[in-house]
């Protein structure tokens, strides 16, 4: 549902502005690169793209369950920002600002801040490299409320609701808007049906392994679920991939589910998997 509304150009910039704290004039998403279903892998982008009239870049995901490593899955979106920008043929020296954006349903952090904001800073001087890369976190369990925006605290209170207290007035405009936007979404059978789609392609996606008759399927899923737990650790070579989705003995997945939930790296990961 998320997803679906920030796709709505003006919710998505009202959105930014609130989180990054500076005016925004326009905003285009990518919608191919957003919420996207890959027929090969059933693979599901969750994540908003989308950029600004100043040509600065946002990857916006919803966090609503805690897990490690969110500050590599940081640098890892950051390098896939840019080198799609370097791919289109853009100069490292002309790469835009790029923010990424956390929005979590629990506190990142455990300084109960509505909004941490990153940016690589010299440790002994202060100074800022001024790469142009940021990272924002927001919470909605902070209780910070003089040192951020009102209208931010309301946006926030409103993702942490139940959906008993999502039609609510917060006495805000934005969520009225988000309110309406959901309203049209629901009433829409054919995104009723997308998300019905989505709400099944994603318990595959999450699932250790299928539980289907044929051997195809629950190889599938657990080579799904190895590639899941394998994206947190960084970029996943091709051929990597290639490897674990046309493996089809079960118990050489389950070894490699293993393993993927203990490494430490991609790197870490190739290596150990060549002893099995």
């Amino acid at each position: 549902m998320f997803d679906a509304v920030m796709v709505h150009e003006e919710i998505c910039r009202d959105f930014l502005e609130l989180a990054v704290g500076f005016p925004i004039e326009k905003v285009e998403i990518s919608k191919e690169k957003s919420m996207i279903y890959h027929p090969e892998y059933r693979g599901i982008r969750l994540d908003i793209i989308a950029r600004d009239e100043n040509r600065t870049h946002y990857n916006v995901e919803m966090q609503v369950a805690k897990k490690s490593h969110l500050g590599k899955r940081a640098r890892y979106y950051h390098s896939q920002m840019d080198m799609e920008l370097l791919l289109t043929g853009e100069d490292y020296r002309e790469l835009p600002a790029a923010y990424v954006i956390f929005i979590c349903d629990f506190d990142p952090f455990g300084q109960k801040k509505y909004r941490y904001t990153f940016q690589n800073i010299c440790t002994e001087t202060g100074l800022s490299i001024a790469d142009g890369s940021t990272t924002i976190f927001l919470s909605t369990c902070g209780n910070n409320t003089a040192e951020v925006p009102e209208k931010l605290v309301k946006f926030l209170e409103f993702v942490r609701a139940g959906e008993a207290d999502s039609t609510r007035d917060y006495q805000d405009s934005f969520i009225r808007k988000i309110q309406k936007s959901m309203e049209d979404i629901r009433s829409s059978r054919e995104m009723e049906e997308k998300f019905m789609l989505l709400e099944e392609l994603l318990k595959d996606e999450r699932a250790e392994g299928r539980v289907e008759g044929r051997a195809e399927g629950k190889a599938l899923g657990k080579a799904e679920s190895i590639l899941l737990l394998l994206q947190d650790s960084g970029m996943i070579p091709d051929e990597l991939r290639s490897k674990i989705l046309e493996e089809q003995d079960t118990d050489i997945l389950s070894k490699y589910l293993k393993l993927a939930a203990r490494a430490e790296s991609v790197a870490e990961f190739i290596k150990e998997m060549d002893k099995i």
